[in-house]
């Protein structure tokens, strides 16, 4: 259906004969490749105290973390105004109140430090911070306010696979950090995600929250090193399994050159979008702190230009696009239930309008996506 589709995923013969052998081991849940991929993804992330426990998608990462964090209902949770709605649902589903911070500037898409600490209060227990679009957050602001107000940090690193900040890749820099692995991410599985620990207490308790709060998991009762199993706390089945972990050590096998191939595109995109004089590129002036993922490539369209139109227009030329993010308040749910003020974050999801990016697009892409987007703007006005 797609000339050029928002997102493809860069397998080959390494995926498939990485599952066969899956396969041929006729063990499928949480094992011994489950365990490979979690201790190479923290060799990875390259801090030697990071603990990383594998779990069944990003939202039962984020959901762990604040029970990991003690959050109960009544406590006050602040997430970024501008992020997937799975942030909002985990602090609603937790019991806690989400408090929304607005965005630093339509340059920089990342949440205001500024507005996050002028909404602290005594009810604060935690902080969910987004690297957006794969270009980190300021984090050593974030961790010095958390300090100053005790206030647990989680990083929400779905974008940011492979990003730096200051030297140190993201997801390893807060108290807990959040991958996920769905199947446009840096690094696919399918669905999947890493809980990512800096304290062997909090590991335990991840690990223990992952699958029921019991004492063995199936593979040690099926070994023979255990005979039954203890519950020590209620848990839940937030489970990976070694399919998606034979996937995944491919994968962050090539991650780095993926996300150079990114990096490429997208400043191809930045040069090739100077002759739209009204089109707005986050963080077009380069990123300060470090470097970036590049997961997408989003763009604010003129603020006269009715973005359905151009999403209907510029499919009907075989390019897919999308929306990173709707706004909270437009959602059915949510509608009536969120006090926040966040007129920038608001704007953005106004206008916002996600381009094609994935590894192994080609410079020729981009130029028939701009160009083709040129042609639509220049026909509204």
């Amino acid at each position: 259906m797609w000339k050029i589709p928002l997102f493809d995923l860069s397998f080959d013969e390494k995926e498939k004969n990485a599952v066969l052998e899956v396969l041929d081991s006729k063990w499928l849940s949480t094992g011994p490749k489950t365990a490979e991929f979690e201790s190479k993804f923290a060799q990875y992330l390259g801090d030697g105290d990071t603990r990383c426990c594998a779990v069944a998608n990003g939202t039962a990462a984020l959901h762990m973390a604040l029970l990991m964090a003690g959050v109960q209902s009544g406590d006050e949770v602040i997430i970024s105004g501008l992020t997937f709605v799975a942030d909002l649902n985990v602090t609603v589903l937790t019991g806690a109140v989400p408090i929304i911070a607005d965005c630093k500037s339509l340059d920089d898409w990342n949440v205001s430090v500024k507005d996050i600490e002028a909404k602290i209060s005594p009810r604060t227990k935690a902080m969910i911070v987004v690297h957006y679009a794969g270009y980190p957050c300021d984090m050593q602001e974030i961790m010095d306010l958390a300090e100053r107000h005790n206030i647990v940090v989680i990083e929400d690193a779905a974008h940011a696979i492979g990003a730096e900040y200051q030297g140190r890749k993201c997801g390893a820099i807060a108290d807990i950090g959040c991958f996920s692995f769905f199947s446009n991410k840096n690094l696919a599985t399918g669905e999947g995600g890493m809980v990512v620990c800096k304290t062997e207490e909090l590991d335990k308790k991840a690990r223990s929250l992952r699958s029921h709060g019991m004492t063995s998991m199936t593979i040690q009762r099926h070994s023979g090193t255990v005979i039954s199993y203890d519950v020590l706390e209620p848990g839940l089945n937030y489970r990976f399994d070694e399919i998606r972990a034979a996937l995944g050590l491919v994968q962050l096998e090539k991650l780095d050159t993926s996300n150079a191939k990114r990096g490429a595109l997208v400043a191809k995109y930045i040069e090739t979008l100077q002759i739209l004089k009204n089109v707005v590129i986050p963080w077009n002036d380069g990123y300060e702190h470090g470097k970036s993922s590049f997961h997408i490539f989003p763009i604010l369209l003129p603020a006269d230009v009715d973005r359905i139109e151009v999403v209907k227009q510029i499919q009907q030329k075989g390019i897919q696009t999308s929306i990173h993010y709707p706004a909270f308040s437009q959602f059915t749910y949510y509608h009536d239930k969120l006090n926040c003020h966040v007129p920038i974050a608001e704007e953005i999801s106004k206008r916002v309008l996600t381009l094609p990016l994935y590894p192994g697009m080609e410079f020729d892409d981009v130029e028939l996506i701009v160009s083709s987007l040129g042609e639509i703007l220049n026909g509204m006005q």
